[in-house]
């Protein structure tokens, strides 16, 4: 039954860093639920004070990452508030409608419908403006990818 209930965490932690490409999906709440699981299944006695400490605050920084990192991607190429959220809203809906390349096209088409729809921007600079949002999205995946992997390191290092 061991072996079941690694391969249920390691699921857990799977879907967490499928959650990067899909923001659709709670990547944070899939590394906090195969922490859970272990405990449920195992034991919380490795989990101190310490360990949990150290978890809120990588979950907090997770989701500051992702809100600085696509706010510079857009406002370093002058895009404005209109322009984040156009990035926001492109980056859920993009792979529904687009299933692979969404995850990039839905931020960058947000970004820049919005800019010229709410903010009167020419295309040019709203071109640049998606693209900022498109780099943004791609420093915020690589940046959470870094920190779960350090949460579900740090997890192993506790458990093993």
């Amino acid at each position: 039954m061991t072996t079941v209930y690694w391969i249920i965490i390691a699921i857990m932690f799977i879907i967490g860093f499928v959650g990067l490409m899909y923001p659709v999906i709670p990547s944070i709440l899939f590394i906090l639920g195969g922490i859970l699981l272990y405990g449920v299944f195992f034991s919380f006695e490795p989990f101190s004070w310490v360990f949990w400490t150290i978890q809120v605050l990588l979950v907090v920084l997770l989701f500051l990452a992702d809100y600085v990192a696509n706010m510079i991607g857009v406002k370093k190429y002058g895009g404005s508030k209109a322009g984040i959220w156009g990035s926001t809203i492109g980056l859920i809906v993009g792979p529904f409608v687009i299933p692979i390349f969404g995850i990039l096209v839905g931020p960058f088409v947000g970004a820049i419908l919005a800019e010229l729809i709410f903010k009167k921007k020419d295309f040019i600079s709203a071109l640049k403006i998606g693209m900022g949002s498109v780099i943004g999205f791609i420093s915020s995946v690589l940046t959470k990818s870094i920190i779960q992997a350090f949460m579900v390191g740090y997890f192993l290092l506790t458990v093993l």
